[in-house]
């Protein structure tokens, strides 16, 4: 298991961000780091995306050591390679891609692709996939869809985004399910979180504390 899959694993939470104002950016990195997370996913999106990684990545370098910054939505091999020049260190794909995945491995770097059949696992992890992500995770069978891969294939790693929200009883769901971690965008940076960034750090806390809750009941 790669330093950065581990970090993920223990974790068990992946912000899922992005925002067209650099500075909102490195206010809710920080607020994450204060939070104890390690890990986080800023998603190719919008005009400025990639701008703004390069800022955030500098930000992580000069203010937060031992945070790991991954660059989501990626959907092909090209993209993939600038944002590894970029500083990636990870990679998060909403599709399965083979390109993509030579790229990686060329690159020895960590790919999360984005997977919605047992098939797709399969050969994510053929194509050297160590975590897989379930997405859309709600839309594909959300918990009871996990539960069903992992009969079949219990050494499958993975981490749902889309339909994860930050509460008990959804998180408990997935992670009983036997998720090795989840991914959360929306549902975690509401607007009224992002703007106070004391107030999102003492959120992402809260959920985890509910994630360390959930695993040892």
């Amino acid at each position: 298991m790669s330093t950065i899959e581990k970090a993920i694993s223990e974790c068990r939470l992946v912000p899922v961000f992005n925002h067209p104002d650099a500075e909102t950016g490195c206010r809710v990195v920080q607020a994450c780091y204060e939070a104890g997370l390690r890990v986080f996913e800023w998603t190719n999106r919008g005009e400025h995306a990639a701008d703004n990684f390069l800022i955030v990545k500098e930000y992580i370098n000069q203010h937060c050591p031992g945070f790991y910054l991954g660059a989501g939505s990626i959907f092909d091999a090209k993209t993939c390679r600038e944002f590894y020049q970029k500083g990636a260190d990870f990679m998060v794909s909403p599709i399965l891609d083979p390109d993509i995945a030579s790229a990686c491995n060329e690159l020895k770097i960590l790919w999360i692709p984005g997977c919605g059949t047992l098939t797709e696992i399969h050969q994510a992890q053929k194509w050297g996939a160590g975590i897989i992500k379930i997405f859309p995770g709600d839309a594909v069978g959300g918990p009871g869809f996990v539960q069903s891969i992992l009969g079949p294939m219990p050494w499958a790693r993975l981490m749902p985004t889309g339909g994860v929200s930050p509460d008990y009883i959804n998180l408990k769901a997935w992670f009983d399910a036997g998720v090795v971690c989840v991914g959360m965008g929306s549902k975690l940076f509401t607007p009224d979180l992002v703007s106070d960034t004391m107030l999102l750090t003492r959120k992402i806390k809260e959920v985890r504390e509910i994630i360390e809750e959930i695993l040892i009941e």
